[in-house]
């Protein structure tokens, strides 16, 4: 493993960039300790549990459509941002939530990729409808800056794995990358993650993982990165001790994880009972009769050898008359063999 000095220069001028930037897309403080107070018997603000439930559903309709990562983490910076200042009951949540990861897929997946509005509330079971979900996206808009390239831990993890897959050179067993972001977007379900700056949170993320091979040179490296964004010792430890708690409770059996959630359809009583209804009013399908063919299916098999003929005729490019000649001598030689495999097919 290799100094800092090594890294490609153009990566650790973007680190810096993102370090000056990360405080533009950060939520505001006052508001998350206000969630953080909330009860969730309160009804005039949403709770922090409130908050955990619903970017847990956002995980969830991220995986059913296959979105990104980049997508959900932009859909959770921008519903955190929102949430902390603006007064918003819990009632409203759901369309927020859903509304955000709309904006975000818009921003980050490809366009063909992104799923119409009607499908998503569908899909998410929700009682708002696309007017709602137009509306609050424009409100959305214009008190947050919806930027596709806004800086968030998703981008620094992407940053820091870049350079120690550089300083490794394959010689040191680093975790994959889908592993990392997997363990980010268990931690971003959590509202006291909110508080991290994504730089914090993204080594800690790392400096966690590094920890259980116990690599001296790996940990070494992740000093050198947090000398170079001026992170402190105990900034650090603190938030490596929340994601190992975090990652402890993820990988419980007791966990519901989001990604492997089922879908669950609630109905009504009345559409239930329909349902039951028309499952055994299904008739059964009749029994096939091992018979031989009556006139009208051979004049239909006929007919389709004789389209086939047709098709053969024009591929070939040759006159009409010459191949119209040659059918009384196709179907005479290749007729019966048609008709033999075909009775076969049906008997069996």
């Amino acid at each position: 493993m290799r100094d800092l000095q090594d890294v490609d220069s153009l990566l650790l001028k973007e680190l810096k960039s993102c370090c000056a930037t990360e405080y533009n897309f950060l939520p505001r403080e006052t508001g998350l300790k206000l969630m953080e107070s909330a009860s969730t018997e309160n009804h005039s603000g949403v709770s922090a549990k409130c908050r955990d439930t619903r970017v847990e559903e956002l995980w969830s309709l991220t995986s059913f459509f296959g979105y990104c990562t980049q997508t959900f983490v932009q859909a959770v910076n921008l519903l955190d941002r929102f949430l902390t200042i603006m007064k918003v009951q819990p009632k409203h949540l759901p369309c927020i939530g859903v509304c955000c990861l709309h904006i975000a897929a818009k921003m980050v997946e490809e366009e063909s990729n992104v799923s119409p509005t009607h499908e998503l509330i569908r899909i998410s079971q929700s009682k708002f409808t696309v007017s709602d979900l137009c509306r609050m996206e424009k409100i959305i808009s214009e008190k947050l800056s919806v930027e596709p390239k806004a800086v968030t831990a998703l981008t620094f993890l992407h940053l820091y794995y870049s350079a120690f897959t550089s300083l490794s050179a394959g010689r040191e067993e680093i975790p994959s990358i889908g592993r990392l972001e997997a363990q980010l977007k268990a931690c971003l379900c959590r509202l006291v993650f909110s508080k991290a700056k994504p730089s914090v949170l993204a080594l800690a993320l790392i400096a966690q993982e590094f920890e259980a091979p116990q690599s001296v040179m790996l940990l070494k490296t992740v000093q050198q990165f947090q000398r170079h964004v001026k992170i402190s010792d105990s900034e650090l430890l603190h938030w490596k001790e929340h994601v190992a708690k975090c990652m402890v409770e993820y990988r419980s059996s007791e966990c519901n994880k989001p990604d492997n959630k089922k879908l669950v359809w609630i109905v009504s009583r009345r559409t239930a009972q329909n349902l039951q209804t028309s499952h055994f009013s299904v008739p059964g399908l009749p029994t096939i009769p091992e018979r031989s063919w009556d006139e009208s299916e051979r004049l239909i098999v006929n007919l389709f050898y004789f389209l086939c003929v047709i098709m053969i005729s024009r591929v070939c490019w040759a006159p009409w008359k010459t191949k119209w000649d040659n059918y009384g001598k196709i179907r005479s030689e290749y007729f019966p063999q048609l008709m033999c495999s075909t009775q076969q097919m049906y008997s069996h």
